[in-house]
């Protein structure tokens, strides 16, 4: 569906003791972790959604995403980042966020088409007045050049423009790192402040508002998951101090009982003090305090607990790293499929069965699908290795003969 080069979405090597040939597989099972988490997030109304991560914790899947993204990049790019060829490396980042911009054509398209299908085969136009669809069909001579220019975004489909955008700060993100970790980071979380006081982000031209996920805000993430990476690349460690382990044990443990509580009237109380949302909100839009702090206390413990990472280092054939390994073609896949399921529970009015079995039944299609594209990447590298081995032994020939040669004229 969508290419995706292994050293740019999701072909990440482990670093610091291991082998550089060998590959950490704990990203690839987060990855998809958190892919299966979004699928079914975006198929709201059935059960399985009470289950995921956002009915415990501040944060969801698509903090978890970016985070691992960050790192992801921090491996494929920062490792080969050299100052003297920024322009190269802002080329690659400018096309991997012109795939994604792709991608994300294919999905809001095919959500349009699933809607106003749904609605004219079961006569149900209520549909068309779901996740901002109307607006583009009311006036579609500016809605249609809007979702194309990324001013309009359909429900459940604003992702990847954020994830795009983050995309073409990598350059930039890049060089303040090579400069100095701490400045990136210290300019990183300057313009996540101030966007989220001042309420900076890309705004919508079909309807009032900004983007969903602001990419002026999430950056910060990212950009900690680029420079964590970059500082273990180096040799570094994470900071192990049992209280910092007590401090993200303890905030993870607080954000699971005011969400499970529902104590945000605290949160409320907070507000009073003249603070701004983004430190006291809960806010997605533009990744509020709260959301930011639970993702990195959970990936701190993740990191640290040595029972759960080593779980998470699974064999390169499990189910899960393969399905993560995939990550882009699964995520465009789970949207479209997320969308059949959004239509079908609608005309099925919230049915309790048809809503689990669907989202059962899309798992196994992602996994399935998954399967397929290794089997087509392991094909794909079988028949470049067999292009080279020819040449090889060519030039091992010629060689020969070479040696030969010089031999005879030495005698």
């Amino acid at each position: 569906m969508v290419s995706t080069p292994e050293n740019t979405f999701g072909a990440e090597r482990t670093i610091a003791t291991a082998a550089p040939s060998k590959r950490d597989t704990r990203l690839d099972v987060l990855r998809g972790l958190a892919l299966i988490t979004i699928f079914i997030n975006h198929v709201p109304g059935q059960i399985f959604e009470h289950l995921t991560t956002k009915n415990y914790g501040f944060s969801d899947a698509a903090e978890a995403f970016v985070l691992i993204s960050g790192i992801a990049v921090g491996i494929a790019y920062g490792s080969r980042f050299k100052v003297a060829a920024w322009f190269e490396t802002a080329k690659k980042s400018t096309k991997r966020a012109f795939t994604l911009y792709l991608a994300h054509m294919i999905t809001t398209f095919m959500t349009l088409a699933l809607f106003i299908a749904g609605a004219w085969l079961f006569h149900r136009a209520g549909l068309l007045c779901e996740i901002n669809i109307l607006a583009v069909l009311t006036n579609p001579q500016a809605g249609i050049p809007a979702l194309m220019l990324l001013g309009h975004q359909i429900g459940y489909n604003n992702i990847l423009p954020m994830y795009g955008a983050l995309m073409l700060m990598v350059p930039i993100i890049l060089l303040l790192e090579a400069k100095s970790p701490l400045l990136a980071l210290a300019v990183s979380g300057s313009v996540w402040l101030l966007s989220g006081i001042y309420e900076i982000a890309p705004h919508n031209t079909l309807i009032e508002g900004y983007w969903f996920l602001n990419p002026l805000s999430w950056q910060f993430l990212f950009t900690i998951g680029i420079v964590g990476m970059m500082h273990v690349r180096r040799g570094g460690k994470l900071p192990q101090h049992p209280l910092l382990m007590a401090l993200a044990a303890g905030y993870v443990a607080l954000s699971f009982v005011w969400v499970v509580g529902q104590l945000w009237g605290i949160g409320n109380a907070l507000a009073s003090l003249g603070l701004p949302p983004v430190i006291t909100g809960f806010d997605k839009t533009f990744l509020s305090l709260p959301r930011l702090l639970h993702v990195l206390a959970l990936t701190y413990l993740v990191l640290n607990i040595g029972a759960l990472s080593n779980l998470l280092r699974r064999p390169e054939d499990n189910p899960l790293v393969i399905f993560g390994r995939h990550s882009l073609n699964i995520f465009v896949a789970g949207t479209i499929l997320a969308m059949v399921g959004q239509v079908l529970l609608y005309i099925n009015n919230g049915d309790r069965i048809v809503g689990p079995i669907f989202v059962v039944l899309g798992i196994v299609i992602q996994f399935v699908y998954a399967y397929h594209l290794e089997r087509k990447r392991k094909l794909g590298r079988a028949a470049s290795a067999k292009l080279k081995a020819p040449q090889g032994r060519a030039l091992q020939t010629v060689s020969v003969r070479a040696d030969n040669g010089r031999g005879i004229n030495r005698k």
